[in-house]
């Protein structure tokens, strides 16, 4: 899910690792000296966040002036407001398994990671944020033009397709229902596990979606939310292996998210292939292959919609 190629992931890798034997002076002095660089709709941009998109820049090998920084980082905040906006980033969690796999990726230990970052000026915060960013802004861009509403395609472009495919394609329905064991943020720390544990205990006693709102009534601080229909390419990437592997009926295995711990429990699935169903599996077929190919182009389209309504004042 974190967005990076592998050739700019191995550029990345040599200038992380060069960089950790060199401290980047002009960096550190930035930053022990912050100002506003930028405001963008009331949120300001530092000077020292600029400073470690510098060093980020860098060790990407791409530009790395303080103006092309702010720029970047002006654009970054932009897609973190439409993101909170929208709700749809990413955990807290997502976003530190893809810190894990990219210090594993170099072979390196998160806190050896997070050594060589600092040393070269960037921080595992700010890696972090932008982690954060790569990983939702391309949900939400996707949310936002393939998968925002039904009726996306018109009824022309679905016949061609279906045409040009030879046959309506077949997807999996799923009617699913969202068992949410509930950790507040305030307490996360101290009763995370044991919310993990209770709710892996509770799957084997779900006694199936309609009696769903009894059985929650029997734990502490357990909501149930009916999702209703959710076709295979519409499931969430964090989800759809979990539903995939599944019993019929059954529930997947738990999750934590931001709101605690989680499951799905399959009340029905069966195979479609109604228009709706194609109309979904041709946005999917589209949206893998622009994934593929490079750039979104309503990524531009979305960013610049963003920044033509924004208040940016740079200093």
């Amino acid at each position: 899910m974190f967005a990076m190629t592998a050739a700019r992931k191995l550029v990345l890798a040599a200038a992380v690792l060069a960089a950790s034997v060199v401290v980047q002076p002009a960096v550190h002095e930035a930053q022990a000296a912050s100002e506003i660089a930028a405001v963008v709709n009331r949120t300001p941009i530092t000077t020292a966040d600029v400073a470690r998109r510098v060093a980020f820049l860098r060790l990407q090998r791409q530009k790395a002036d303080t103006k092309t920084a702010r720029q970047v980082m002006i654009d970054e905040v932009l897609k973190r407001q439409e993101v909170a906006r929208m709700k749809m980033s990413v955990s807290t969690e997502d976003v530190d398994k893809a810190f894990e796999r990219f210090a594993a990726g170099n072979k390196l230990s998160t806190a050896q990671m997070g050594q060589i970052l600092d040393r070269a000026g960037v921080g595992v915060e700010h890696f972090k944020n932008y982690i954060a960013v790569q990983m939702s802004w391309p949900r939400l861009v996707n949310a936002r033009y393939n998968g925002g509403g039904r009726g996306k395609m018109s009824n022309q472009e679905l016949v061609t397709r279906m045409l040009e495919a030879k046959q309506k394609p077949v997807t999996t329905e799923y009617f699913l229902q969202q068992v949410i064991f509930v950790v507040p943020p305030a307490k996360r720390n101290a009763i995370l596990g044991k919310r993990q544990a209770e709710a892996n205990a509770a799957r084997s006693k779900f006694p199936g979606c309609e009696q769903s709102k009894q059985f929650a009534a029997g734990y502490l601080d357990v909501s149930i939310k009916d999702l209703g229909r959710v076709l295979a390419p519409e499931m969430p990437e964090n989800w759809k292996p979990l539903v995939e592997k599944a019993p019929a009926n059954g529930t997947t295995t738990t999750l934590v998210t931001e709101r605690g711990v989680e499951f799905l429990a399959i009340c029905n699935q069966k195979q479609v292939s109604d228009d709706y169903a194609a109309e979904v599996v041709f946005r999917a077929e589209d949206a893998s292959k622009t994934k593929k190919e490079g750039e979104n182009p309503n990524d531009k389209k979305y960013l610049d919609e963003l920044r033509s309504k924004a208040v940016i004042e740079s200093r």
